[in-house]
């Protein structure tokens, strides 16, 4: 049988009803007593790397995680790891960056529901993950949830309380899993050479959404503080006019500083393209702006914080590196780009 880590970090999964309200306080073991068909899938142990509320998860913590996963990446054959599922999307995407060409499964799951409920998604999902996790093809940096197998970096939460809390955005779902049993529409990619871990996350990323009538200075002022601004424009990418003028009239300096702007859109699927419409085409070719395309918000970001975390030395290594396919992260970027 495959041996899997299980890695505990809280989240509503593990969490306990107090006078407060839901907070984290289940062991992994606690937890894991709850699906004792586990046996019949898989050997498990498992460590906690930390047990808290998914709305603290901080890239401290993803280095926990990731380090947790390099620190027992020979002894086991995969690993679970238990996550709240508010901040779960950045978790997946962040650790795609920082565990790259995994032959072994890295799997995410959570619940909408605490563990010991009556009624609750978790003694599915968490099963459901472990039966990803054992199969022999299962590879990279991915999310199983409510039946759904989710690649790590094209996750978004879209409901808040529903069981199918997450979609798979602007790819397909590579499996479901359906009465226990493992159903793949997309054949694993089965790397060739080692592992790779990245521990380094800069986390100087802000995102800057964009709303009718928004005042200039807001992005100018963000750079004082941020290295990178992420900003979300309109449809498929647009900046007005007040914006625009900002950009012309700080983007010398910045370039200058080594700050970072890059565009994305507040539409969650089909992705950006600022060449379509006027208000977006000039400023990104004058400029050469780096695009999230199809990216997710959560990918973008952290991406971002990875790749600032790399010794880079010109924008053109830095738009190599944020334009590199990882764990599918990016599909339109070198057509778009040579188009």
């Amino acid at each position: 049988m495959k041996k899997i880590l299980m890695i505990g970090t809280g989240g509503t999964i593990a969490s306990k009803q107090t006078e407060n309200g839901l907070a984290p306080g289940l062991t992994p073991e606690d937890i894991l007593a709850y699906i004792p068909r586990v046996k019949e899938v898989c050997e498990v142990e498992t460590m906690q790397v930390c047990n808290i509320d998914s709305t603290n998860v901080s890239p401290a913590h993803w280095q926990m995680m990731a380090q947790a996963v390099r620190d027992h990446y020979e002894k086991y054959d995969g690993f679970v790891i238990c996550h709240g599922t508010d901040t779960l999307a950045y978790t997946a995407a962040a650790l795609s960056y920082m565990i790259q060409n995994s032959p072994k499964p890295v799997v995410i799951t959570g619940a909408q529901k605490p563990i010991n409920m009556d009624v609750t998604d978790a003694k599915t999902n968490l099963l459901d993950s472990f039966i990803y996790a054992a199969d022999p093809d299962s590879e990279d940096v991915s999310i199983v949830f409510d039946g759904k197998v989710i690649l790590g970096t094209r996750a978004k939460k879209e409901r808040a309380k529903s069981y199918n809390a997450f979609s798979s955005i602007n790819f397909p779902y590579p499996a479901v899993i359906q009465d226990g049993q493992l159903i793949r529409y997309l054949p694993p990619v089965c790397h060739q050479g080692d592992v790779r871990f990245y521990m380094d996350m800069k986390d100087s990323v802000y995102v800057l959404k964009l709303v009718p009538g928004m005042k200039p200075g807001v992005l100018t002022r963000l750079l004082e503080d941020y290295d990178c601004v992420v900003i979300e424009s309109f449809g498929v990418g647009g900046l007005p006019e007040a914006i625009t003028a900002e950009v012309y009239e700080g983007m010398p300096k910045w370039l200058k500083e080594g700050k970072l702007i890059v565009m994305t859109t507040q539409v969650v699927s089909e992705g950006s393209n600022m060449t379509v419409y006027e208000v977006g085409k000039k400023v990104k070719q004058d400029f050469d702006l780096l695009e999230a395309y199809d990216m997710t918000l959560e990918a973008t970001i952290t991406k971002l914080m990875w790749l600032m975390a790399q010794k880079t030395e010109s924008y053109e290594e830095i738009k190599q590196l944020f334009y590199k396919r990882i764990n599918h992260d990016i599909l339109f970027a070198k057509f778009r780009e040579e188009s």
